[in-house]
């Protein structure tokens, strides 16, 4: 079964017996059939209402009616109700339903955070786990192997923000960046 399909079935199947009214039901036809009135009786819910709940449970499969005369007379479908629970609820399907999920990581989250769509810094975090997350974000700009002028260097910097001596000062305090004992020259480390 493929994942989408698979998380469908998955959802209807518990969306099914999201409710308490219905897991009891479930439980009494498990025991044997009884029409609309019979179960609505012994659960002391209106007809109508006990109609809704079979008829999401019809939906999922999990159960099925059939004439007796002028009545309909429901019961569980446990083949199934086994079959999706073992097909659906085993150790190799339970953990590829969470691989279409992106969980994002501390980078994504801080970046996310504190850039805009551009990969500008809006603002700058006080903890310094997340600057340093925004340090090695500028970092990628820089080559290994070149030198550049203090220029150079904020020009690229401004492109993340203004405040080029903040960044200026991270990748050097972090150990990213060398500079000259002149200032003159920058290069990555």
């Amino acid at each position: 079964m493929e994942s989408k399909p698979q998380m469908e079935t998955l959802l209807a199947f518990f969306k099914a017996l999201a409710d308490e009214n219905r897991l009891k039901i479930v439980g009494v036809l498990a025991n044997e059939s009884h029409t609309v009135e019979e179960l609505a009786d012994i659960l002391a819910l209106s007809p109508s209402t006990t109609s809704h709940h079979l008829s999401r449970l019809s939906k999922a499969g999990l159960v099925s009616a059939k004439a007796d005369g002028h009545y309909y007379r429901y019961c569980l479908e446990t083949g199934v109700l086994q079959d999706l629970s073992q097909r659906l609820l085993n150790e190799e399907t339970l953990p590829k339903i969470g691989q279409d999920s992106k969980r994002m990581t501390f980078d994504e989250k801080v970046l996310s955070t504190f850039t805009d769509a551009e990969g500008r810094i809006t603002a700058f975090p006080r903890q310094e786990k997340k600057f340093a997350v925004l340090i090695k974000h500028v970092l990628q700009s820089l080559d290994k192997g070149v030198r550049y002028t203090e220029k150079q260097i904020n020009e690229i910097l401004l492109r993340y923000n203004v405040d080029t001596a903040t960044l200026r000062r991270g990748l050097i305090d972090y150990g990213f960046l060398e500079r000259s004992s002149d200032g003159a020259q920058y290069w990555r480390i």
